[in-house]
């Protein structure tokens, strides 16, 4: 069964792009509504927002590089710690600013002006995280059914049926590779049966999939070839679990089994700047193919990155001649900040 997880309240994580391209837009947002206030006139509202982002645009920015370089100690702090010490530092930086910008413009300042801009400013924070509070929250139960989907895209009947067969046919003639394999199986299922919450590492994904195709290749034989290009691959860094794997499965069961003649699958994974790359091509006929349409593993992998990354976590997949390729983009981390690995049940 799958247990519907409370996920305590946490900060955003404001090193992820995705979380700071919603800020810019709910802040000038707030801004538009703001100059739709002011007045009624189209052409007025644009010229009073334009003098309202004159303004806002530079402290937002500096909010932005502030709060992402503190972000890691800020983390650390309990959610209502973490929340006074951003309203706090989001004030004296704001008063900074118009005491800085009434110097510039030889203005008389005004204690009234600051109190507004004092209001504003802890409107529009206490916006802000509610919105990331509630965005949490409403993806908490997603995760757990994208778990449910998981292990029902996964766990194939047909894979542990066949697995078992091509197991039972070695028994006899090859008891130790009968032994490796039947070792191989109970470490992929006990993979495929864990709670795969927290990220692990992408060697540990390496070598799960390295042992599902072994099971592949005792039936399949020299029907199914294999490539691997991971010398650059980035050991180390940390990924969702099961994102390989189920790709890898998609691969045998959609494209190589379907073929009246050998398949390849090749695997490419490198690291390029902060990105980890994973690309994996397999031989593809889609003419004549039975095992069209299925599109759920793509989906799952999809959510769980979304859930884990943001938007800087990213799932592509196109067809060419003869080939199926997908192509998972990752930020590269060692060190987790996803909020789903800070719940436990």
């Amino acid at each position: 069964s799958i247990n519907q997880n409370t996920y305590p309240d946490t900060l955003p994580d404001l090193h992820n792009l995705g979380v700071m391209l919603r800020i810019l837009i709910i802040v000038n947002t707030i801004g538009l509504v703001a100059a739709l206030f002011k007045t009624p006139v189209w052409a007025g509202i644009m010229q009073e927002f334009m003098n309202i982002a004159m303004i806002t645009q530079p402290m937002l920015l500096l909010n932005i590089l502030l709060l992402y370089a503190l972000y890691k100690p800020l983390s650390c702090l309990p959610y209502k710690t973490g929340t006074a010490v951003i309203l706090v530092l989001e004030m004296a930086l704001i008063t900074l600013v118009d005491s800085w910008l009434t110097w510039l413009t030889g203005e008389t300042a005004s204690l009234t002006s600051v109190v507004r801009l004092w209001i504003l400013t802890s409107v529009t924070v206490f916006i802000l995280l509610g919105y990331f509070n509630l965005r949490n929250r409403a993806l908490s139960p997603a995760f757990s059914e994208a778990r449910l989907q998981a292990l029902q895209a996964r766990i194939r009947p047909h894979f542990l049926f066949n697995s078992i067969n091509a197991v039972l046919s070695l028994v006899r003639n090859e008891p130790k590779q009968a032994e490796q394999a039947l070792e191989n199986m109970a470490d992929l299922f006990r993979t495929l049966m864990a709670d795969n919450r927290q990220l692990s590492p992408l060697a540990d994904e390496v070598r799960l999939c390295r042992q599902y195709l072994q099971l592949e290749q005792l039936r399949l034989g020299a029907r199914l070839k294999t490539e691997w290009f991971i010398d650059n691959m980035p050991g180390d860094a940390l990924i969702p679990p099961l994102v390989l794997q189920p790709l890898l499965e998609n691969a045998v069961y959609h494209g190589i089994e379907p073929l009246s003649t050998d398949g390849i699958i090749s695997i490419n994974i490198y690291r390029k700047h902060n990105t980890v790359h994973m690309i994996l091509r397999n031989s593809y006929q889609e003419k004549g193919s039975h095992h069209i349409g299925n599109k759920m593993a793509l989906g799952n992998i999809r959510e769980r990155l979304a859930l884990h990354f943001d938007a800087e976590g990213r799932l592509e997949s196109r067809i060419s001649e003869n080939t199926y390729q997908v192509h998972i983009v990752l930020p590269f981390t060692t060190t987790s900040t996803s909020r789903l690995e800070s719940a436990h049940p």
